[in-house]
């Protein structure tokens, strides 16, 4: 399918740049699955749209503080006349995925002076790098290193940033320490929030289980798959990366009886979908009778229109990109003409996009 297919228009300024005042605040476009139509809604009526019998399954990952401002390194190594390296051009990197305790892949910008053996430091100079493995756009192995000493996992959280996607002009504040996060992350390893989620609270939540509702975690860490831009003209030119997830045997089992009971599994957010549907992929492959496989997974599903959906029945999502992999999924979940015309009239109604924006249910 054509990229050009999974276009909309949306001014700038109804780009989201800061959270509302509180999470719940937000409006709600709620998109009927199977028969088109959408109706204007708050994010305060969810909890009264819901049946009663309902498995709610929600992204548990912890954002890290993944983004980390420093300067290149001119000289790979100090030499008899010099203490240190020169420092050079300023840099900006990205941790996208922990390969050990000391090495990540990351995303570096400006990456094109940084080729294998180049060194950078961050911070007040303790913490170091030096890129190990070259990908493309901007893509770098780094192995850390510290002449502090100590643990360069903790180092890195104390010397980043929140990473605030690119789309928020502004630098991120202490504010966003807390509601870049939603009240279900407990697992640090994300790169991005689950966005989703955002918009819960304990009252929500409240009224949730006051209805009789179900509610269940598994972990996916948001990383590359879940942003990285396509570059194809088409959705079958385009490779997603792994993301790292984890089916909690808890969930696996709730969702597997949920299903046989024909209660609705609704997913909130797509990064839930992703682990959800590549685990079910994957019991499906496994001739196994339960729905998901538990456990931790790698998930490189890229879903498109035509995919058939074997665990998730609703979906609560933010708005999201043209021309993405999330919206390419969110179409193939309710439609493309259908989702697209949803855009249009939220586009229209002054709806506010993207991570910190409003959300729409499609059930």
């Amino acid at each position: 399918m054509l990229l050009s297919d999974f276009d909309f228009r949306l001014p700038p300024t109804q780009i989201a740049q800061r959270p509302l005042a509180t999470r719940d605040a937000s409006r709600m476009l709620v998109l009927e699955r199977r028969s088109g139509p959408y109706v204007d809604r708050d994010f305060a009526d969810f909890p009264t749209l819901l049946r009663g019998d309902e498995l709610l399954v929600v992204n548990n990952a912890q954002v890290i503080p993944a983004r980390l401002r420093g300067r290149r390194l001119e000289s790979s190594a100090p030499t008899s006349n010099e203490r240190s390296p020169a420092v050079g051009a300023e840099i900006e990197i990205l941790l996208a995925r922990q390969i050990d305790a000391v090495t990540w892949e990351t995303l570096v910008r400006p990456g094109r002076k940084m080729h294998v053996g180049q060194r950078m430091q961050f911070g007040d100079g303790h913490l170091q790098a030096e890129v190990i493995a070259h990908g493309d756009h901007g893509q770098r192995t780094l192995r850390f290193s510290s002449n502090a000493g100590g643990d360069i996992t903790s180092q890195l959280h104390a010397t980043g940033h929140i990473p605030l996607p690119p789309y928020i002009d502004r630098a991120d504040e202490p504010a966003d320490s807390e509601r870049y996060q939603t009240i279900f992350a407990s697992r640090p390893g994300a790169i991005a929030a689950p966005t989703a989620g955002l918009h819960f609270t304990p009252e929500v939540i409240a009224k949730i289980r006051a209805r009789g509702v179900e509610i269940c975690e598994l972990t996916l860490d948001v990383g590359l798959g879940t942003f990285q831009p396509i570059r194809s003209d088409t959705l079958e030119g385009h490779t997603m990366h792994a993301e790292s997830y984890e089916i909690p045997p808890e969930t696996a089992e709730r969702v597997t009886r949920a299903k046989r009971q024909g209660r609705p599994v609704v997913a909130i957010g797509t990064t839930a979908v992703r682990a959800l549907e590549d685990a079910a992929q994957r019991s499906a492959q496994a001739h196994s009778h339960d729905v998901l496989v538990a456990g931790p997974g790698e998930a490189r599903l890229f879903i498109t229109p035509g995919f058939a959906f074997r665990a998730v029945d609703a979906l609560l999502t933010n708005f999201h990109l043209p021309r993405s992999t999330l919206l390419a999924l969110v179409c193939a979940f309710a439609g493309r003409e259908a989702v697209l015309a949803a855009y249009r009239h939220a586009v229209e109604a002054g709806y506010r996009f993207y991570s910190y924006g409003d959300c729409m249910l499609i059930r």
